[in-house]
């Protein structure tokens, strides 16, 4: 099983926690990810907002590079996700589109043609690994910890795009928390935003709505939050002594990324896991390592 990986800019940049235990846990899977040369930014929202013509040529020279390999296209982002995923079916349907934004790609390297499938990792894990396998290659289960499970608006929505058959009540990544042992409890903010997009135009509203979420989850009796969408861990993990009651404490809450979460539970050294990266310690999460 092979893919090319597309890790966009945020998770080379600013996670390598996130790209570290993706590739550690696609290796023991028998994933085999190959970087995809070359490769640059997705096209993202601002970009679509400015210039769509020059966001789909940004997206459609990503995948070309992917069907140059002869390969379909893993991504780990959730926001490059939909970004590619949207851009491959506006082409594939618009064949006069396609033939435009081709020439504009004309000197950049390969014609765009749609053969390359999109897949963000938590898809490929549940569809094409499969809860069983996860569950028959899980050594240390995460029994007794308890997670709140956020999904992040672009995995789930649109709908069209994703292929997510229920994005109101989303159970794919809940399901495979649960195949590492742990319990994926009830919080009832679970869907709402993370509040990252208002940051740059609204601070304390983007802060207010991170502090709801984490306020949530800890009621509801969570040792930590799990997620696959880079910006998200960022305003959970990184704003969370901003939003803490006390000056002299936080909430104490561990963002992971699920390949981190289910690292553990296949046994992997936590270093290769890249815990030593996330700002809230994991040390609860650890323990299990060392059972």
């Amino acid at each position: 099983m092979r893919y090319a990986l597309f890790l966009g800019c945020t998770i080379p940049a600013r996670q390598n926690n996130y790209d570290a235990s993706a590739r550690r846990v696609s290796e023991a899977l028998g994933i085999e990810l190959r970087d995809i040369e070359g490769a640059g930014c997705c096209g993202p929202t601002f970009v679509r907002s400015l210039d769509y013509e020059s966001y789909l040529a940004m997206a459609a020279r990503n995948i070309a590079l992917a069907e140059k390999m002869g390969l379909n296209i893993l991504t780990l982002c959730t926001g490059c996700y939909s970004s590619l995923a949207e851009a491959r079916l506006t082409l594939v349907e618009d064949p006069q589109l396609r033939d435009r934004v081709n020439e504009l790609m004309e000197d950049t390297g390969p014609k765009f043609s749609g053969e390359a499938e999109i897949k963000h990792f938590s898809n490929v894990l549940y569809h094409e690994i499969g809860l069983d396998r996860i569950r028959s290659m899980v050594k240390k289960p995460l029994k007794g910890l308890k997670v709140a499970v956020h999904y992040g608006c672009h995995l789930i929505r649109p709908s069209e795009i994703t292929g997510v058959a229920n994005p109101e009540n989303p159970r794919f990544l809940d399901e495979l928390v649960e195949a590492t042992g742990a319990e994926s409890v009830y919080w009832p903010l679970k869907l709402w935003c993370c509040g990252a997009p208002t940051l740059a135009v609204d601070e304390d509203l983007s802060l207010r709505l991170t502090k709801a979420k984490i306020q949530d989850a800890k009621k509801a009796g969570a040792d930590a939050m799990v997620t696959v969408c880079p910006t998200c861990e960022l305003q959970f993990d990184l704003q969370q002594s901003r939003i803490s009651e006390t000056s002299v404490g936080s909430y104490n809450l561990p963002v992971l990324f699920y390949p981190q979460l289910l690292g553990v539970a296949l046994g992997i050294d936590p270093e290769k896991l890249g815990f030593g990266l996330n700002r809230v310690p994991a040390t609860g999460i650890l323990q299990f390592s060392k059972q």
